[in-house]
This record gives C-alpha cells, sequence and structure tokens, in this order.
C-alpha cells in the first residue's frame, strides 16, 4: 500500500493532518502541523479530485468527475509524480 507523505518545506519533517472538514463530494479542507516541535510550521491545505483515473465498479449515477486522458493520465503514474513516497 503506499501513502502520500507531508512533507514541512522549512524542516523537511513528515506534517500531520490536525483536523479537517468536508466542503463538498469533491473537496477536503485540512489543516496541517509539523511533527518537529522547534519548527511547528502549520497551514491550511485543499485536497480535491479532479478526475476519474479509472472507472468504479460500484458507480453512483450521482457522482462526475471528467476522465483522464493523456499526459494527466500518464503523470499519475508513480514514476513521474514528483514527491510521492511508498510506504
Amino acid at each position: 500500500m503506499s501513502t502520500y507523505k507531508l512533507v514541512c518545506p522549512h524542516c523537511h519533517s513528515r506534517m500531520r493532518i490536525r483536523t479537517s472538514e468536508g466542503r463538498h463530494i469533491f473537496l477536503r479542507i485540512a489543516y496541517l502541523q509539523c511533527t518537529t516541535e522547534a519548527c511547528g510550521w502549520s497551514v491550511r491545505a485543499e485536497f480535491e479530485m479532479t478526475h476519474e483515473l479509472s472507472p468504479s465498479g460500484m458507480p453512483n449515477p450521482e457522482v462526475y468527475l471528467p476522465s483522464a486522458y493523456g499526459d494527466l493520465r500518464k503523470a499519475a503514474l508513480p514514476a513521474a509524480a514528483p514527491g510521492y513516497a511508498e510506504e
């Protein structure tokens, strides 16, 4: 399984999501904080679903995102994603 690691741009330590709230079916607002106490940087972030890479096996007729094609689809491959990390 892979997970996205959020990294503090100041001290390069991991960041944690302190809290988050759903704003829309495709949008979540998150509040993050650096795990290094001496740094303590905190930030608001938005996580948005923008394109469908593969269709659901259990589709909900109320859910629609445009399909990803071409370069956008290729960019989703792990080797092409800068900052992508696996655990």
